[in-house]
């Protein structure tokens, strides 16, 4: 099985509902107009499911959900929910081996409304990094993550809308302030998200801006937790090749990390670790975050029941230092096994 956690793709409802827009965030025939961005044409094939679901042939489950740069969670609700009613509309009649993320206002945080979308078979929420930068933020987010902890479902959490000063290159808004957002977020989430809901899972975008390979400059500075690595707290490895994601996994170990792609917009690259590396980014861990069991089988092309709530949050573990120079080829559990060896 093979599981993708981060994909976008626009369908009918969801493209018309951006056409009859006359403010950003609207659609222009397939030119995309975003206010502090410029007009970005967007390729219709990309956005075409019959084509995407041949791209995705070798996948067993392509997660997609709202694009967040678009700001549309942070409209106000008379703008935000008819935007949201028509992604979740289209994202429902995706064929195989397509499912979605959940999309809520944070301008209008229903967890009743939330609760019944959940109720049709999302996977989890997606929210913006830029709701979720500081204490204020995770304090009106948390009637949504409540909903998601006590039905056991994940938060994603992805870029938001930037300003790109004038005369930046197209590639500045992914390069810098998508990477600030996710950093910013990582770090409140650590300080403030996690106290208030010990148990949700999360899995951040891009590798969380590589935030977590500031770690020793946090606790240099007073921050808690050395050498601990919670267990729900995941990152997606989109727009990043081999050495950034072998940096992570050196830092927060294998078993927090997930494949991601960002497609249509970026392709991801994977490190040559070997077949168990490649199982536990692509499946295993991808199913915990989804709640599923380890070892279940790919899913049927019909629609997809919800995944099983039965996950039981392990504790939180303490990472021990990692060997020098990890060898290719091993899991996480296989090169921890080696450090203690090599320090008897």
């Amino acid at each position: 099985m093979s599981i993708d956690v981060h994909q976008h793709l626009w369908t009918p409802p969801f493209v018309d509902a951006l056409r009859r827009r006359t403010a950003p965030p609207r659609l222009d025939g397939w030119t995309l107009l975003l206010d502090g961005e410029p007009p970005y044409e967007v390729n219709p094939e990309d956005h075409d499911p019959a084509v995407r679901a041949r791209r995705a042939a070798g996948l067993d489950l392509a997660l997609v959900s709202l694009s967040s740069p678009l700001g549309i969670e942070l409209l106000p609700p008379d703008e935000a929910w008819p935007l949201i009613d028509a992604y979740h509309a289209g994202a429902r009649t995706l064929p195989a081996p397509f499912r979605a993320w959940a999309a809520a206002p944070v301008t209008d945080p229903d967890p009743v409304r939330l609760s019944r979308t959940l109720d049709e078979g999302f996977v989890g929420l997606q929210l913006p990094a830029t709701a979720l930068l500081d204490a204020a933020g995770f304090a009106a987010a948390a009637p949504l993550l409540d909903v998601l902890a006590e039905r056991d479902l994940p938060l994603f959490v992805h870029p938001g809308p930037a300003a790109v000063p004038h005369g930046s290159p197209p590639w500045w808004a992914p390069v810098v302030p998508y990477v600030q957002q996710m950093h910013a977020a990582w770090y409140a989430f650590r300080a403030v998200g996690r106290p208030r809901h010990p148990t949700l899972r999360i899995c951040f975008a891009l590798l969380a801006g590589l935030a977590p390979l500031h770690s020793e400059r946090a606790m240099s500075r007073g921050a808690p937790g050395r050498g601990r690595v919670d267990p729900d707290v995941f990152v997606e490895t989109s727009s990043y090749g081999p050495r950034a994601v072998d940096a992570v996994i050196r830092e927060l170990g294998i078993d927090v990390v997930v494949t991601g792609s960002d497609q249509p917009y970026a392709e991801a690259a994977w490190p040559d670790l070997g077949a168990a590396a490649r199982h536990a980014v692509g499946t295993a861990n991808a199913l915990r975050l989804l709640g599923g069991p380890r070892d279940a089988a790919a899913r049927p092309a019909s629609r997809p029941e919800p995944l099983p709530r039965a996950h039981q949050r392990p504790e939180q573990h303490t990472r021990p230092p990692m060997p020098p120079t990890a060898p290719t080829g091993k899991t996480s559990q296989e090169l921890r096994c080696q450090a203690a060896t090599d320090s008897a």
